[in-house]
């Protein structure tokens, strides 16, 4: 097939154009998409299957327009990865509400990047946009709750400079009351420590 663009050369590597930015309502259904995506692929086998089948895009995204129409109060901010003009990662943070965390201690609620795009930096890049919008809110530290098991995410997050701190908690992820651990991984936002980095 021929075309106008024949003989022109496109540059290769990682994606110029990618970049985050603070979400609006209209990305809500480019988030669901995303979220149901990392989502089933996070917890399938984990949970029970009726509950992987509640993951779908439009409940997420009806979760997000609401949620970002109204914020809620406080520094709650939701972040969007792009390539181009596509969504392909998104992030949410917010105050910590953890019993033990003190009041400048951030949260990374929510992070995930769609599996096909992942290895691109876009997870990088979401995590260091948390990191300057929380610390530009006043926070000292962040937190963010891993499955225990899920070695991949973690391994990401240590890289990035957080290190557990020996919390952990079990979630009830199904009606009968089955439960998934999570262990909680911290980093200091202080200027002078080495901050979570991609």
């Amino acid at each position: 097939m021929s075309s106008d663009h024949e003989g022109h050369s496109h540059p290769t590597g990682p994606v110029a154009d990618a970049s985050v930015r603070t979400a609006v309502p209209t990305d809500a259904p480019a988030v669901g998409v995303v979220q149901a995506a990392v989502w089933t692929q996070a917890y399938a086998g984990r949970v029970p299957d009726d509950v992987v089948a509640q993951f779908v895009a439009p409940a997420f995204a009806k979760a997000w327009r609401s949620s970002l129409e109204n914020p809620p109060e406080g520094v709650h901010r939701l972040l969007v990865a792009r390539a181009g003009e596509q969504v392909v990662g998104f992030a949410a943070i917010g105050p910590s509400q953890d019993p033990d965390a003190g009041p400048a201690r951030g949260e990374v609620t929510a992070i995930g990047v769609h599996p096909g795009g992942r290895r691109l930096g876009h997870g990088s890049r979401l995590l260091n946009a948390c990191v300057d919008h929380l610390r530009g809110a006043g926070a000292e530290d962040v937190a963010i709750w891993v499955l225990a098991d899920d070695e991949a995410t973690r391994a990401f997050l240590v890289a990035s400079g957080l290190g557990p701190d020996g919390a952990y908690r079990d979630r009830v992820v199904s009606p009968d009351g089955d439960t998934l651990r999570e262990v909680r991984l911290v980093a200091s936002l202080a200027p002078d420590d080495a901050e979570p980095r991609g």
